[in-house]
């Protein structure tokens, strides 16, 4: 996560961006329409664009720097639950085709942003630049002076719907016609794979990552451990690359997993015929589950946040992940050779699946984290290892 402590030494002075002042002071108002009729006047922030998208919202009280690119807000209009948001500002842009962290993807990925009270005079040593600049600069609108809480208890009671966030003097008939939204059936899982194939050198041991908008960090967690990465769209002929590599990550992404039929026939087919370690991670788990023959279904508002305990249901240990996902597998619909890994310890749910036979095991959770704890960064460790047995026997 883009850390937030440093020595008062390194601590530069708060940096204002004049532009970013000035259009902060403009207080333009924007509005927030639910598709159940609430609407919610708040001042504007970034970039002037009318969009349209589910309204989700995440738990973490710092991290809006990861959690903004994380591509499995694609398309969606996110609310930041903790009131605060902006103190640190943002660091400077990584380079072209770096995967460098702190950041999860090239951009920021949602649709919109709402919080409840933005800071535009930012404090961090590591920080060039403002919230509100970032978002311009990406094109991404954001509200702010909304009373989120309000907000979040809506979406919680009703489930998440669809939000546009338009100007306030706009006609909602209007501005949905103006609206920019993202094809959630088709086009968003395009948008959010690389085109072909992308190589990482690193040591020995090869694995195939299936990116269905898969963030960085899970590329960084397999190269910090020695492992060399393709980084193959979920489109790809999988099964010619399967045949070169030693494991297979099958990524996060946005979006219904039953939508990506093509990507699930395609792992239904390694199941068959790929002998070695296959490790799913978040979408990654639903998608493994409906190739294995089991069944997903949309949650009434996700799990979006960095504070989620899960239980390991061989070992009985609990751990707190980081979790961004609005739908689970099913677990009376696993086959009879499948059978649940983690269980979410706050609601019951889904939190993993793993074959009794094959080396085939998921999780719903972010082993990777960033933002959040890296409590179970030890999956990696143990998927490698068993890569690892599996390719020197």
């Amino acid at each position: 996560m883009f850390d937030l402590d440093t020595d008062i030494a390194e601590t530069k002075e708060p940096v204002v961006d004049e532009n970013s002042t000035t259009r902060m002071n403009s207080k333009t108002p924007v509005k927030l329409v639910l598709e159940d009729g609430t609407e919610m006047t708040g001042r504007s922030f970034g970039a002037r664009a009318p969009v349209a998208g589910e309204v989700v919202f995440n738990t973490g009280m710092t991290g809006y720097v990861e959690t903004l690119t994380d591509p499995s807000y694609r398309g969606q209009i996110l609310v930041a639950t903790y009131p605060l948001v902006g103190n640190y500002g943002v660091p400077p842009s990584r380079p072209s085709g770096s995967i460098d962290g702190p950041f999860e993807a090239s951009r920021i990925q949602v649709q919109g942003f709402v919080v409840q009270q933005y800071v535009d005079d930012y404090s961090h040593h590591a920080a060039t630049r403002s919230l509100d600049a970032w978002l311009l600069e990406d094109g991404v609108p954001g509200i702010h002076g909304i009373d989120t809480r309000t907000l979040t208890r809506r979406l919680r009671e009703h489930g998440t719907m669809k939000g546009w966030l338009i100007p306030a003097d706009a006609s909602l008939e209007d501005a949905k016609r103006m609206a920019s939204a993202v094809d959630m059936q088709s086009e968003v899982f395009h948008a959010v794979a690389p085109p072909e194939p992308v190589h990482y050198e690193g040591g020995e041991l090869s694995i195939l990552a299936i990116d269905v908008g898969m963030k960085d960090n899970i590329i960084r967690s397999l190269l910090s451990r020695g492992a060399s990465v393709v980084r193959a769209p979920w489109h790809a002929q999988l099964a010619d690359l399967a045949a070169n590599a030693d494991g297979i990550v099958i990524g996060n992404g946005p979006g219904d997993p039953k939508d990506l039929t093509t990507l699930v026939d395609q792992i239904r087919q390694l199941l068959s015929d790929y002998r070695r370690p296959i490790f799913g991670i978040c979408l990654g788990n639903q998608i493994l589950t409906l190739a294995a023959g089991g069944d997903t279904y949309k949650l009434p508002y996700g799990h979006r946040g960095v504070n989620q305990p899960v239980q390991d249901l061989l070992t009985r240990r609990c751990f707190i992940t980081s979790q961004n996902h609005g739908y689970a597998v099913r677990d009376e619909a696993l086959p009879a050779d499948w059978e649940p890994w983690f269980v979410n310890v706050n609601d019951g749910t889904n939190e993993g699946v793993r074959s009794r036979i094959d080396p085939f095991f998921s999780v719903q959770f972010h082993p990777e984290a960033n933002p959040g704890p890296t409590d179970t960064g030890f999956l990696f460790d143990d998927f490698l290892r068993l890569v690892g047995a599996a390719t020197h026997r």
